[in-house]
């Protein structure tokens, strides 16, 4: 039996919202598929820009799950779904994002970790702010 291969990460880094990752991940996602890769979205958030949101055409989506806590439902990334559809490569915004209560994991790198695993390649965007709230841990660990 072939030994399980881990996917592939590659995070489009910045300092701030609005700089352009997720169109950036959007355009590299077009080259891939051009080339012939299985690519879907698993989450991606325009933000309300519209350059952003014409880069989605043309790609399947793996729709969201929902997610009900104390009456709110909210929309997180399904990660069992993107699993069982197993592409090349998925899409997913926002790595550092919290899932709401209720969701399969507490946070968004969890749901990446368990697709990496299942090798799938990723795709993510995430801002240095983020890993500024890490810093007292990250200094622990060098």
């Amino acid at each position: 039996m072939p030994e399980k291969k881990e996917g592939r990460l590659k995070i489009f880094l910045s300092f701030a919202v609005g700089t352009g990752k997720t169109f950036a991940m959007l355009d590299e996602a077009h080259r891939r598929k051009n080339r012939g890769q299985d690519v879907v979205i698993g989450l991606v958030d325009a933000k309300g820009r519209q350059a952003t949101d014409d880069q989605v055409h043309g790609f399947e989506v793996i729709a969201t799950k929902k997610v009900s806590n104390d009456g709110r439902e909210t929309e997180e990334l399904d990660t069992d779904g993107i699993i069982a559809r197993h592409p090349d490569l998925v899409l997913i915004d926002d790595l550092a994002h919290s899932n709401a209560p209720g969701a399969k994991h507490q946070k968004r790198w969890q749901d990446v970790q368990e697709i990496l695993d299942n090798g799938i390649n990723v795709l993510t965007t995430l801002n240095v702010y983020h890993l500024v709230s890490l810093n007292d841990q990250i200094e622990d660990i060098t």
